[in-house]
């Protein structure tokens, strides 16, 4: 499958949010497939806590990236992806996640910004959390069931995503880290210490930056 063919099977609906529930696994594996997997940088490297440069240039640098961050996705067995989860300073996130209800979204976004929620639609559910720069912690933290991101595809065009459930906290997870942010940024304290531990005492299951 060509990369023409794989960005058009990524459509949009009626009310301008992509449609990334099609075709999810002819899509993530031609990506992949094109892609070289990279080791995964881990809590205390820099690139992780600060806020990431904007994606100016849409071509094919741009596309590789993608497609390296979707094999380093797979590799680790992760659900969500930042450019700087693997060194890059680009404001650019993968995703290959379920939702609630099972339904399979997969794809990419630049630039993305979370939108604000009204009231009503700040449902908070507090499951468990991890992150592959933090491996083998997890702590429950309440973040909104529902999401909407909006920034660029990997052509520079204007596009919406939106996600409940699980997949609603894959996109605010995702654009968190494009701003310097891990999820044990967001615990206490005492939550934070525990994440850090279960990190220590645990081992990767894939490949890791070493922080000097």
């Amino acid at each position: 499958m060509s990369q023409q063919e794989t960005d058009q099977q990524a459509g949009v609906d009626d009310e301008g949010f992509v449609v990334d529930t099609e075709d999810c696994e002819a899509r993530e594996a031609a990506h992949r497939e094109r892609g070289t997997s990279r080791p995964i940088t881990v809590v205390g490297n820099p690139v992780l806590h600060k806020e990431c440069s904007d994606v100016t240039e849409f071509g094919d640098e741009l596309a590789q990236l993608i497609d390296d961050m979707f094999a380093s996705q797979r590799t680790a067995e992760g659900v969500g992806l930042a450019a700087n989860q693997i060194g890059v300073d680009l404001k650019v996130f993968v995703y290959d996640c379920p939702d609630d209800d099972g339904v399979r979204h997969v794809g990419a976004i630049c630039n993305p910004v979370l939108e604000d929620l009204a009231p009503e639609q700040r449902n908070l559910d507090d499951s468990n959390e991890g992150c592959l720069s933090v491996p083998t912690a997890y702590a429950s933290l309440a973040r909104p069931d529902y999401a909407v991101v909006r920034g660029q595809d990997a052509k520079g065009n204007p596009v919406k995503v939106r996600g409940s459930g699980y997949f609603a906290r894959c996109l605010q997870h995702e654009t968190d880290h494009l701003y310097g942010y891990l999820y044990i940024d967001r615990l206490s304290k005492r939550d934070r210490k525990d994440a850090l531990k279960q990190m220590a005492e645990g081992t990767p299951r894939y490949e890791v930056v070493p922080n000097d």
